[in-house]
């Protein structure tokens, strides 16, 4: 027997209209990408335009199922983009402007994207390979007539213009809720780029659970600032769970400095924001240069990479506020858990609660984590045992675009995420390392990220990375590379007396090489294949 409730498709375009309806006056501001001036407007107006854009799209011939790219940064426009896109039925492809020329033209023509909606700043990028984009019919500039620029690409025209002979008298399209979404390709970093094919059912559900209280904690009362880009695998929910609360969001555009951030954070009163630890160090070095506190601020979500300690500790004990680790990969769309702090887990404070904090955190409803070995046997939830990491759920991938006939779960449904972690009894989880990453030494394992993040802690150090070097003995020794902060110059033995009695002893590093920069992917993480190709030919000192 069926119950007996209405037949209501979970689809993107309802949150943009419960946003406009219940929140309708509620601000979306952005920073324009013309000239750094702040833009305002309402959820009402981003759907008025939405099926503006819908209605252009329609005009366009655009069908559903096909790929309409953008390359843009955090704006109204974009946001626009996203909702009238997927309202027509149509798929939004967001390319990461970080990627190589020929990754972003790889992925565009593996997609077969249609239409390419760029800001200013990428028009010269792909003015380069435009020769490359066989299945691009128009170039659209999300900008006005006045600040549109001379170029050659096919079509181009300036956003307000091409939005303007449209009206709103659209309706959105009736549409199973599996339809496809979203198409976000992977970085690359472990092979060729992967494209991700979201519904409207996982990225409605996805929001939902990041909106909850455990995780975002998002509501009405909320000012979210996502430094996250929409292009990082839906901004980490935040372009559907703010609308979906009726939070005030504001949007940086391309201006991700310390400078411009904290001007955002103070003059529009975020409560909330989110990014990964390399935008958060630029904004720290800006509050200690200028002895600015943060009136409003009072939460962080960090991302994309391990959080260093020292990090979460600036932020509660000097600015009080709090700061939640989070993780996850684009085939989770993305969040995969939060590190809010359960009943089992409230009566910590101090450093204990700092060590609660450095874990990755629980799954929400919608996700199941399960940890093996190499086997696939079930490794136990008992906080020290790693495992591999796998995960399963409605926001999960199952298979990726175009490549579907590859197997990429297991046989009860699981997905492999590559990394390598631990969960303890209350079911947190906490990231040891990268599969390939993990230093095998003597035959044990030594995660990197542990002694990348106890470097960090070191008041001379502005980042650090840990690979494994060959050792004749051991097999791998970990070499620990480090960016100093201005002026400093910390040596080798002043790193391992810092590091000495907080980890095991055989985890020291063999060496410690100074650098002026460590290599990152296009998502912000530390590339350690690039660093491995660094230091290919590196030879511990007396081996």
């Amino acid at each position: 027997m069926l119950g007996l409730m209405q037949d209501w498709p979970l689809l993107l375009h309802r949150i943009i209209d419960h946003a406009a309806i219940q929140h309708g006056g509620r601000e979306v501001v952005s920073r324009a990408v013309e000239d750094g001036a702040l833009r305002r407007s309402t959820y009402a107006d981003v759907r008025q335009r939405a099926l503006k854009v819908a209605r252009r799209l329609s005009d366009a011939g655009i069908r559903q199922g096909d790929r309409v790219a953008t390359l843009a940064w955090n704006s109204e426009r974009h946001l626009e983009l996203w909702y009238g896109i997927t309202g027509l039925g149509a798929i939004t492809h967001t390319v990461n402007p970080r990627l190589f020329p020929e990754q972003i033209a790889w992925i565009i023509n593996h997609a077969e994207d249609r239409l390419l909606f760029l800001d200013l700043t990428f028009v010269k990028l792909i003015e380069q390979i435009q020769d490359k984009l066989p299945s691009i019919e128009r170039y659209v500039i999300p900008t006005d007539d006045y600040h549109m620029p001379d170029t050659t690409l096919k079509g181009a025209v300036a956003y307000e213009a091409w939005i303007a002979g449209a009206d709103e008298d659209f309706a959105w399209a009736k549409l199973d809720e599996n339809t496809a979404a979203g198409l976000c390709y992977t970085s690359g970093t472990t092979g060729g780029p992967k494209g991700v094919l979201y519904s409207h059912r996982s990225n409605v559900l996805h929001a939902l659970a990041c909106a909850a209280p455990d995780f975002l904690a998002l509501s009405s009362r909320d000012t979210v600032l996502p430094v996250v880009p929409l292009f990082h695998a839906n901004s980490w929910s935040l372009a559907y769970s703010a609308p979906m609360t009726g939070a005030k969001l504001v949007l940086p555009g391309a201006k991700l400095d310390g400078t411009s951030l904290l001007e955002l954070l103070e003059g529009e009163g975020v409560t909330m924001t989110a990014a990964v630890p390399t935008v958060w160090l630029g904004l720290l070095q800006q509050l200690e240069a200028t002895g600015q506190g943060l009136s409003t601020l009072k939460r962080v979500m960090i991302g994309g990479s391990a959080c260093p300690r020292a990090m979460t500790e600036t932020f509660e004990r000097k600015y009080g506020v709090t700061v939640s680790h989070a993780w996850g990969m684009t085939e989770m769309s993305p969040v995969g858990s939060f590190c809010s702090v359960k009943p089992a887990y409230e009566h910590l404070d101090g450093d204990a609660l700092l060590d609660l904090k450095m874990k990755q955190g629980h799954p929400p409803f919608t996700v199941e984590f399960r940890i093996t070995d190499d086997a696939g046997k079930d490794m136990p939830w008992d906080g020290t045992t790693f495992g591999r990491l796998k995960v399963r759920g409605p926001a999960v991938s199952k298979a990726y675009f175009r490549r579907e006939d590859e197997a990429i779960l297991d046989e009860h449904g699981f997905f492999d995420t590559g990394d390598v972690g631990t969960i303890d009894a209350h079911g947190y989880m906490q990231v040891t390392d990268r599969s390939k990453d993990v230093i095998k030494s003597g035959g044990e394992w030594i995660s990197s990220i542990d002694l990348e993040n106890l470097a960090v802690g070191h008041p001379d150090v502005a980042e650090a990375a840990v690979i494994g070097v060959v050792h004749p003995k051991w097999d791998e020794r970990p070499l620990l590379v480090i960016v100093p902060k201005p002026g400093r110059t910390p040596d080798k033995a002043a790193m391992l007396a810092f590091m000495e009695g907080k980890i095991a002893k055989w985890w020291l590093p063999d060496d410690v090489v100074l650098v002026e920069a460590i290599p990152h992917t296009a998502t912000g993480k530390i590339q350690k294949t690039a660093l491995r190709e660094q230091f290919r030919d590196y030879r511990f000192p007396g081996v």
